[in-house]
């Protein structure tokens, strides 16, 4: 589904455009995924599993999200660039229909500047806008702190741990955490 853009004023002055993802946005998001999957442990792809997103790929997904009742993709633009994202996606199977996933990430340089925060906002405002979601549902890693902090103060609360959920490179284990906001 498409959203109607805004824009906000980051906490260093900057202005930040959300809107739907378009077709010119398709490099910078390819190049986005590489970075951010390098920046940190806590997304699920390292910056080589990036390739197997191609143009013809990334083009087809947001072209399918923009028409999709079921879900919604949001880009994040600062000066150009793509600063994060975010999505949502509605099941509608009539047992589960009530449920949403989210997820939402930020390049490292954006860290602190309140692209979270709108990012998660615009995702319960579009969840709230479906009368039969009553739940939000997402996930996140060990130790990503900072992601915690955002989500608790959006409302989420942990229900969940999957022990051992992610390995890393090193061998390093870490446990996965679900997280529930109820509408």
């Amino acid at each position: 589904m498409r959203i109607e853009e805004f824009t906000f004023v980051m906490k260093d002055g900057r202005t930040a455009l959300v809107r739907s993802p378009e077709e010119g946005d398709v490099m910078p998001m390819l190049d986005y995924l590489r970075t951010v999957a390098g920046e940190t442990d806590f997304l699920l792809n390292y910056p080589e599993e990036t390739s197997k997103y191609t143009p013809e790929g990334e083009k087809a997904l947001f072209e399918r999200v923009n028409a999709s009742d079921l879900e919604a993709m949001l880009v994040c633009i600062v000066d150009g660039n793509i600063a994060g994202n975010s999505m949502i996606t509605f099941n509608n199977r009539i047992k589960m229909r009530h449920r949403a996933g989210i997820a939402v990430a930020i390049k490292r340089e954006y860290w602190g500047q309140g692209i979270g925060t709108h990012l998660m906002q615009e995702m319960i405002r579009i969840a709230q806008s479906k009368d039969h979601v009553t739940q939000l549902e997402l996930d996140f890693i060990q130790g990503n702190e900072r992601a915690k902090g955002l989500y608790e103060k959006m409302g989420f609360r942990v229900t969940g741990v999957r022990p051992n959920a992610i390995r890393l490179k090193d061998g390093t284990m870490l446990s996965e955490y679900s997280m529930v906001r109820m509408m």
